[in-house]
């Protein structure tokens, strides 16, 4: 019998193990669900996690590119997956979660859905992928930010925001089929922030966060206006408080202090200050460079996340060649700094 369960298992890891080298991507996960209470409490001690914005806009110089664009236009040769996540170590920051696609449909790995993706561009590489083998490395959770609407789908508008799908466009099994991708090929997401800004793309918020679920149950689904589901309350803009605080946020308002579902608050902001030209979510402008908070305010923010339970993702957006700034770097080591000496 025990020869028998020994040669099951090894059958069992050789067959993991040839699914694992015939491609770059993981095989398909499966979760068990965890029960809520017990996952809320895991995302309450993420605390604080890093928000990575890298894309057209980092080329553009605005924060919207709305322009048709070939894959070509993302310019970067260079992509240092490491540093984001060593810094993000360094920062006494529990998880990153990045930009897969953003309102343009540049795709940042390597989808079959179109070929507006990275590895269409000069760089040529899976860059979600490169993320998750840092993350792995450096002890660091994934999440994803994705843009529910795409003004490459039928219906859309270049360019326009709002709630209508005359914005965004309506494309439901490309946003199906996209989001089965990263949710199976790049292990376990912890979260993912939807933004609604160009709307939902034909698939209701309540029909996404059940599709999300269908393949990792565990992972926290948040939208940052919009209908509320899920169980992530998202506050783009917003600042720490107790969860069901409508002062605590910006776009969400209605959402927070209704929604009964939440379990959890997530706010946002950049690590760049209010600024005149460029972007601020992604790379602004070179002349720019010497614009960031200062750690102490970072820290602050970061204090009470942890008062109210809530969880702080600053955003950070890499430059040209896929690099944190230094400035940035230099401010996130000041925090980690910071956070450890408070907790001796």
């Amino acid at each position: 019998m025990i020869h028998k369960k020994l040669s099951t298992y090894v059958t069992l890891l050789v067959s993991f193990l040839l699914l694992s080298g015939c491609s770059n991507k993981r095989p398909e996960i499966i979760q068990e669900k965890i029960p809520d209470e017990i996952r809320a409490q895991e995302m309450k001690d993420l605390r604080f996690g890093m928000f990575i914005c890298w894309s057209f806009s980092t080329f553009s110089g605005t924060e919207w590119t709305g322009q048709e664009l070939p894959p070509e236009f993302f310019r970067a040769t260079e992509c240092h997956t490491d540093q984001w996540a060593k810094t993000a170590k360094e920062a006494g920051m529990k998880y990153i979660y990045f930009l897969a696609k953003h309102h343009d449909g540049f795709c940042l790995w390597d989808t079959k859905t179109t070929d507006l993706k990275v590895t269409n561009a000069p760089l040529g590489k899976d860059v979600l992928a490169m993320l998750r083998k840092s993350c792995d490395k450096y002890g660091i959770k994934l999440g994803l930010y994705f843009s529910e609407g795409d003004w490459n789908w039928p219906g859309a508008t270049r360019g326009k925001g709002g709630n209508s799908r005359d914005a965004g466009g309506s494309n439901p099994e490309v946003k199906k089929a996209q989001l089965k991708e990263l949710l199976t090929q790049y292990g376990p997401i912890e979260l993912i922030w939807f933004d609604h800004a160009v709307g939902d793309g034909g698939l209701s918020h309540k029909e996404t966060t059940e599709w999300v679920h269908q393949f990792q149950p565990n992972c926290f689904v948040g939208y940052n206006h919009g209908e509320p589901s899920g169980r992530l309350c998202l506050r783009e803009m917003g600042k720490p408080g107790q969860l069901g605080d409508a002062n605590a946020s910006q776009y969400n308002k209605e959402q927070e202090s209704s929604h009964k579902g939440y379990l959890v608050a997530e706010f946002t902001y950049p690590i760049l200050p209010p600024h005149e030209g460029g972007a601020m979510w992604f790379y602004s402008l070179p002349k720019h460079d010497q614009l960031c908070y200062p750690a102490s305010k970072i820290f602050h923010d970061y204090q009470e996340a942890v008062k109210y339970g809530n969880i702080f993702s600053l955003n950070v957006g890499p430059d040209y060649q896929g690099k944190i700034r230094d400035i940035d770097v230099k401010t996130l080591q000041e925090v980690g700094k910071m956070i450890r000496e408070s907790e001796q």
